[in-house]
């Protein structure tokens, strides 16, 4: 099978509405990460220093070596910033969702403390703060089991929220595979939840956010002064909270470290922020797990038609049929590149359509000609396929006096001794008369412009016909 992994398409133009609690327009959600004293460090065990997400621009790992300014500016997080981060946030009675890294938690009892005296949810930020890229699968596994263990053990309870950050390929399934993890945030890919099927289960994914976070203090193109950070925000929340008055309701996540915005000089765009927000009604400031929890209630997982995933024989069973007598149109359907996005009705038509276009005249012209005459001798003897008998039948076609009989049948007859096809036409987008007036206008039309007619009533016809199947 050639088939494409990625989910191009999500909701698509029909976005759920979240029905956040209470009415509210926008669902503005903080996460802190807390990743001192889990990041690359030789006192750790790893290979060299740390060489991510601080303020020494452009600094690298070196091997072999402790790095003392990298170590002290990730030293700056757990002593000063988180604690001015603590006084903020609970000053302001908004819940943080901490992302833990485990050794990090381990290393800090008193600021777990502090998140649980808060309130705050306490989700794995994985085992260690290190790249994942490379990490063979069974060794990513086993460190996703240690670090719900560890974080067990530290915080007193299991994480039911995961972000690795630094992830691999294999991530999401794995962590998905413990079937422990209530959500999933190692995606950046809507500005709603959804739910994804993987490993025999449906698992909540809670997008997570690279754009308004504040590691772009620590890369280019980044922010330069607090001020930067806090514009960035309010313009974010301004189009979402317009837009939720609209009725296209989402999520704002907004991603905060301690060593970073932590800073004197940085938090100063947060409180802007803040404060901006809190003079706007119907904002909803949740912890992550929240939002999992009213997801989960409100929209739980449904069964998904996956046309993507069908074997060649289950594709041409249910698709064989969409063009007229024509099962070779599904098979070289089914050939292409499928993946999510050709799951919706769109996708599958255009694979189809795909094919029927590609097609030689010749075969192009062997399926207008499995098309039945309309109201003919096919329909009499109830010999259409019942997608034929469903379409003639709500245009009115079943219930024809003699005189309006007679008349279709010399038009068919007419039509197609001049086309050599018989009249196509998407009974289900005119009533009777509307049908008989386009009969009346396209039996005069050149056969070319007719054959050109007729095949974009051929693709319009299947269209029609996978909405009622998908």
């Amino acid at each position: 099978m050639n088939r494409y992994p990625r989910d191009m398409i999500g909701y698509g133009p029909d976005r759920p509405d979240p029905q956040w609690p209470d009415g509210a327009k926008i669902a503005v959600q903080f996460v802190l990460n807390y990743e001192e004293g889990g990041e690359n460090c030789l006192l750790h065990g790893d290979a060299g220093s740390e060489g991510f997400l601080s303020d020494i621009p452009g600094s690298q790992p070196w091997e072999g070596q402790r790095h003392w300014n990298m170590e002290s500016i990730y030293e700056y997080g757990a002593r000063a910033g988180f604690w001015r981060l603590h006084r903020l946030f609970t000053g302001r009675d908004i819940p943080l969702t901490i992302y833990g890294v485990a050794t990090a938690l381990a290393r800090s009892p008193e600021q777990v403390d502090a998140m649980k005296a808060a309130d705050w949810e306490i989700a794995s930020h994985g085992l260690k703060w290190v790249e994942h890229r490379d990490m063979p699968m069974d060794e990513e596994r086993a460190q996703i089991a240690e670090a719900i263990r560890l974080h067990t053990e530290v915080v007193g309870e299991p994480p039911r929220g995961w972000y690795t950050g630094r992830c691999s390929m294999n991530t999401v399934s794995l962590v998905a595979e413990t079937g422990v993890i209530d959500y999933i945030s190692d995606t950046y890919d809507d500005d709603l939840p959804y739910w994804s099927h993987a490993d025999g289960r449906d698992q909540l994914i809670i997008p997570y956010t690279l754009e308004t976070n504040d590691m772009r203090f620590s890369g280019a193109p980044g922010w330069v002064t607090g001020g930067d950070f806090g514009d960035y925000l309010i313009d974010a929340f301004d189009t979402l909270y317009a837009e939720g008055a609209e009725g296209q309701t989402a999520m704002m996540s907004v991603g905060l470290h301690c060593r970073l915005i932590g800073r004197p000089g940085k938090i100063s765009g947060l409180k802007k922020f803040l404060d901006h927000i809190a003079k706007h009604d119907d904002v909803w400031t949740p912890r992550r797990i929240d939002i999992a929890k009213h997801w989960a209630k409100t929209h739980p997982p449904k069964p998904i038609d996956r046309p993507s995933q069908l074997s060649r024989q289950e594709f041409v069973a249910r698709f064989g049929g969409v063009f007229e007598h024509s099962p070779w149109i599904a098979e070289g359907a089914w050939d292409l590149e499928l993946g999510p996005a050709h799951d919706r009705p769109a996708g599958v038509h255009n694979a189809l359509a795909r094919i029927f276009r590609s097609a030689s005249d010749a075969q192009r012209l062997e399926v207008l000609r499995a098309h039945p005459d309309l109201a003919g001798k096919l329909a009499q003897a109830q010999r259409l396929t019942a997608e034929s008998t469903s379409e003639q039948a709500g245009a009115g076609l079943d219930a024809l006096t003699d005189a309006e009989r007679r008349q279709f049948t010399d038009l068919n007859t007419a039509y197609t001794d001049k086309h050599g096809f018989p009249l196509i036409i998407a009974v289900r987008d005119y009533d009777k008369s509307g049908i008989l007036a386009a009969f009346e206008t396209r039996i005069a039309n050149p056969t070319d412009t007719e054959f050109k007619e007729a095949c974009k009533q051929v693709e319009r016809i299947a269209r029609l016909r996978l909405e009622d199947m998908l």
